[in-house]
């Protein structure tokens, strides 16, 4: 059975950093092509229209397969000259230390250079051999040639990484006393220059000894993700299958004996009304701790906030909690930014989080997959015990809003919170209870310990709020697009300065998704703005107004760094029953007096992301890019220019600047002005917030009638980008992307060196390289044809994890692109020797 692909990240996640000495983990791969898991379906097809068409399809998919397969050897064979050219800079210093070892003022002994650098000189000479014998057949290619006695020969060979291995960590302390002993030998070990290879950027990369003596250690435990890259892109009837199949064995035996086990975090979590003392609410949190995130069960009680801790569970022992601190309510103050001496928050990277919800996906598909066998429940528990602790990890590290509280003698505590609607929930039930509240107490040791106990009976939370813990038989959330119209507000006691914004939730935490205009000094703002919003697996709708603050006020300094007051919040549950018609549906929040009245409509991404050709090719949207250039007389549509230009003249300082939606009625004209070829459209624009423009731009890329990065090359690109040597995979995108025609290759440097230079204000504007790539990657690689992944029609709304790890992967391609330091110009493309041969 096929392992969901990991697109190039390391999923095993530990409690510390991995060092670069410990193994690599993976996971197998299925064909990027989803249409090869149809052949054993259409072979049940009786009818022969059917059977030819199926036969065709598969031959088709194993063309592009061959096609790939050489592209992922070409990239094996940078790799190999790179790695080659490693092995040599630590060649050269041994002959004249070897020489030198002779006369009477050695530098260092014959036994001290044999210690350093053993193995050194066979390892070159296998991998040179291995290389010379694979340059000629793929420069010599067709989809016969076979490479596999080569691969099952270079794995035959490990027992000389064994030795070298178990040398390694004697090598390195022998090269660290002659270091130490030899000033001469200590300056050579710190600048062994690299002979750059003629792919390599770098033209005088220079690496210490040390370095260099880890590159065989590091190669070793990769080589079984190298055969797993090559596997996957190799019919299974290819003379080479089982030879490679042999090879891969070999090298799990190798590494399954050197290798050892790197142990993940686990961290199982679980989180009812008391007497007396009254259970308010419960929730996991996350408490920040001498800059560390914990994850913590806090117990509001009508008189006091208590903060504990899960104890892990002995054998046979029930849960516990342990305190780790309570406050009276009556003691209860909300800390300002200058009331406290916070270390700042530790951000983790997107691409943490992304790797986090992409581990989430692949667990459950594995527990569907069980699902289906016979093979009992032990494994799918085992899965769910893999998936909580994943969540666990989701929620300790996703949010970065803080939440401070302090007791009467100022100690403060910080919480970590997704989302202001929260954070204002806590202050609002703290503040109501503190009026009830009149003296502060303290609890003995025993009333403490018995406080604590009592929590495992009281807790209303038993599990982390994440949408992946839902049951089969309920929804997942929503996948797709949700149009909000906000269209005025109502019950206000005076004149305010007024907007609203809009939060979803994804896997559990919740993102500001779009934000009105300020209506000023009204009793009842209209705003008649309508916000296209992408779902991700959401079940919540929430709706904050604010009233915009000229200067912090006492209450807005307590908010942290919020100078706008919440004025009224409240939330809808989004139902898949109620919001599958497609229809606008209307609804009012009504929260403190104020309601705010919306209407909703609800497109699945069944619909919304399917690409449909204009029927109006005279227009712009949904036009061939290259009719468009062709046309326009240009190598960049112009659409893209001016928008690019007004976003670059007054909109990279927007803070969510193309995540942030528009409005939508702005966008729509701006798609009706562009189709028409309107002289007025850059007026138009100058008048426009800013955030339309952007909203343009991405839906003039959304309604191409095909991908930026083309159907024809998007599974190369997926495959590609899950490459295992980074050197390959540079090599095989880089490839890949030269291949795309002018106008799309030009038009792609184009948006990306813009999306770089918006990252660059990602101080002002929150807008990272990975956020844009989350924004841009699904608009740009999405497929023409998604008949094959759509999810089925009995359930129209919901959607597989498998749809989301696709995604995941369009995101990761264009990040890689983003990341990269310069891509050769168009003018520049060249195709080297390794790829001079037609495919």
């Amino acid at each position: 059975m096929e392992n969901p692909p990991s697109y190039g990240y390391d999923l095993e996640l530990s409690e510390e950093h991995p060092s670069r000495h410990e193994p690599l983990s993976f996971s197998g791969s299925p064909s990027s092509s989803p249409r090869l898991r149809s052949k054993s379906r259409n072979s049940r097809d009786t009818q022969s229209s059917g059977s030819l068409e199926s036969t065709q399809s598969v031959e088709l998919d194993q063309e592009k397969g061959q096609e790939m397969r050489k592209w992922v050897l070409s990239g094996i064979l940078v790799s190999e000259e790179t790695y080659l050219s490693h092995l040599e800079a630590l060649l050269i210093p041994m002959k004249p230390l070897k020489a030198a070892a002779t006369t009477s003022q050695p530098m260092l002994t014959i036994q001290q250079i044999e210690t350093i650098f053993f193995n050194v000189p066979e390892l070159h000479e296998i991998h040179k051999d291995f290389y010379d014998a694979l340059l000629p057949r793929v420069q010599d290619w067709s989809h016969q040639q076979c490479v596999g006695d080569l691969f099952q020969k270079l794995a035959s060979q490990l027992g000389v990484y064994r030795a070298f291995v178990d040398n390694y960590k004697v090598a390195v302390e022998m090269a660290d006393k002659c270091c130490q002993a030899n000033a001469q030998f200590a300056q050579i070990s710190e600048d062994l220059k690299v002979k750059s290879t003629k792919d390599c950027k770098d033209q005088s990369a220079k690496y210490s000894l040390e370095t260099l003596l880890y590159k065989p250690v590091d190669r070793v435990t990769r080589s079984t993700l190298v055969l797993h890259d090559l596997l996957k892109h190799t019919p299974s009837g290819h003379p080479d299958y089982p030879l490679l199949q042999d090879a891969l064995r070999i090298s799990q035996n190798f590494l399954s004996s050197i290798n050892e086990e790197i142990t993940p975090r686990r961290q199982s979590m679980t989180v009812k009304k008391g007497e007396n003392r009254q259970l308010l609410r419960d929730r996991f949190m996350v408490e920040l701790v001498e800059g560390s995130r914990k994850l913590r069960h806090v117990f509001l009680f009508t008189d006091l906030l208590l903060c504990t801790k899960l104890k892990k569970q002995a054998a046979g022992k029930g849960q516990q909690y342990d305190c780790k601190w309570y406050i009276p309510l009556a003691d209860v103050t909300f800390q300002t930014i200058d009331d406290c001496e916070s270390s700042p928050i530790p951000l983790v990277q997107d691409e943490e989080i992304d790797a986090m919800k992409i581990k989430i996906s692949q667990i459950k598909n594995e527990i569907q997959r069980e699902r289906r066998t016979t093979k009992g429940a032990k494994v799918i528990e085992r899965l769910k015990k893999k998936l909580s602790e994943q969540e666990s990890l989701l929620l300790l590290m996703s949010p970065n809003m803080a939440f401070r509280v302090a007791n009467r003698n100022g100690k403060g505590f910080t919480f970590l919170i997704s989302s202001d609607y929260e954070r204002a929930e806590w202050r609002e039930i703290i503040r109501e209870q503190q009026k009830k509240c009149f003296k502060s107490f303290s609890l003995t040791s025993l009333e403490l310990q018995m406080l604590t106990n009592s929590c495992v009976k009281l807790q209303t939370v038993h599990s982390i709020p994440m949408t992946m813990n839902k049951e089969d038989d309920e929804s997942s959330g929503l996948y797709g697009f949700l149009n909000v119209i906000v269209h005025s507000a109502s019950g206000l006691k005076q004149s305010l300065n007024l907007y609203c914004s809009l939060e979803v939730d994804s896997y559990g935490y919740f993102v500001n998704k779009a934000k009105t205009r300020v209506h000023r000094d009204s009793t009842e703002p209209n705003w008649n703005e309508e916000f296209e919003i992408e779902l991700e697996g959401s079940q919540t709708l929430r709706l904050l107004c604010y009233e915009k603050c000229c200067a912090k006020t006492k209450q807005s300094k307590e908010e942290g760094e919020m100078t706008d007051k919440i004025v009224a919040k409240g939330q809808i549950k989004l139902d898949p029953q109620t919001l599958q018609n497609k229809d606008w549906q209307r609804t009012v929040i009504a929260v403190n007096g104020i309601e705010v009245k919306l209407s909703m409509r609800f497109t699945s991404r069944e619909f919304s992301l399917k690409r449909m050709p204009s029927r109006k090719q005279s227009g712009v949207f949904g036009v061939k890019i290259h009719v468009v250039t062709k046309r326009e007389r240009s190598k960049v549509p112009l659409i893209v220019r001016q928008c690019v230009e007004e976003i670059e003249r007054r909109g990279m300082d927007e803070v969510g600047i193309y995540r942030v939606s528009g409005v939508a009625t702005d966008i729509q004209a701006l798609k009706a002005a562009f189709d028409s070829n309107n002289k007025d459209v850059c007026v138009m624009m100058r008048e426009m917030d800013v955030n339309a423009i952007a909203g343009t731009l991405k839906l003039y890329f959304r309604e191409l009638p095909e991908p930026l990065f083309t159907d024809e090359l998007y599974p190369n690109f997926a495959g590609g980008i899950a490459l295992s040597d980074n050197v390959a995979k540079e090599s095989c995108m880089l490839n890949l992307l030269l291949s795309l025609p002018e106008p799309n290759l030009v038009t792609f440097i184009f948006l990306l060196d813009h999306l770089k230079r918006v990252a660059e204000n990602e101080s002002i504007n929150k807008m990272s390289l990975h956020n844009l790539a989350t924004v841009f990657g699904p608009t740009l690689l999405r497929p023409s044809e998604k008949d094959s992944k759509l999810p089925s029609t009995s359930q129209p709304i919901s959607m597989n994890d498998s749809w989301s790890l696709e995604v995941m992967a369009q995101v990761q391609v264009l990040l890689y692109f983003l990341q990269l330091e310069s891509i050769p110009a168009p003018d520049s493309k060249r195709q080297s020797l390794l790829f001079s041969t037609e495919v």
